[in-house]
């Protein structure tokens, strides 16, 4: 794995993103397919194609407000558009010349791009850096209504393996996560993403 790679579950046409919501928000949303009310497109979402870094940071959907884990499958063509839009939350040398040009950029920017330590099955930071992208009040639309292909429940399926992590068989939680695989990126984007 290398140290900036986006690793997902996609397809030809799409991409997994998971986010976690308190259950008044995650519950419609898996029934309805879509963000519905009392979600709020007012505000900053973040999307994570990493299972296991939004385990780590919803505690295995135990943390109040984080309690319902959505798997949010979305049209490639919206995720490489976010991709595009994308500004780093930090000034990395590698994508701007200057920490004032990075300033102006972020100032602007719809959607901004982080990149985290990934997690391992047990929660430790790994060396590998996890993409989050932001996404911005300017852009939700886009993403509820067009990017958005289906929204499918995964809280049951955290808990499962985290209930087999709890009693010490690894290898069988292991054997449940979601397969993701490195999601391969145009050169351009690449280096627009500060992706190595």
């Amino acid at each position: 794995m290398r140290t900036r790679e986006i690793r997902a579950r996609h397809d030809r046409d799409s991409i997994t993103v998971y986010q976690a919501y308190a259950p008044e928000i995650g519950g419609p949303a898996a029934e309805h397919g879509t963000f519905v009310p009392p979600f709020s497109r007012h505000r900053m979402t973040w999307i994570k194609p990493s299972f296991l870094w939004l385990m780590a940071r919803s505690d295995w959907a135990r943390k109040s407000g984080q309690q319902t884990i959505l798997a949010v499958r979305i049209s490639r063509e919206g995720w490489e558009e976010a991709l595009s839009l994308a500004v780093p939350t930090d000034p990395d040398h590698r994508v701007f010349r200057s920490s004032d040009e990075w300033r102006r950029r972020f100032a602007q920017a719809v959607v901004h791009v982080q990149w985290d330590p990934e997690r391992s099955l047990h929660g430790r930071k790994l060396e590998a850096r996890s993409i989050q992208i932001g996404l911005s009040r300017h852009i939700i639309d886009r993403y509820v209504d067009d990017w958005i292909l289906s929204i499918e429940d995964q809280t049951p399926l955290a808990h499962k393996i985290h209930k087999l992590l709890k009693a010490g068989k690894t290898p069988q939680a292991r054997a449940l996560l979601p397969k993701e695989r490195p999601f391969p990126l145009p050169s351009l984007l690449a280096t627009h993403l500060g992706a190595t």
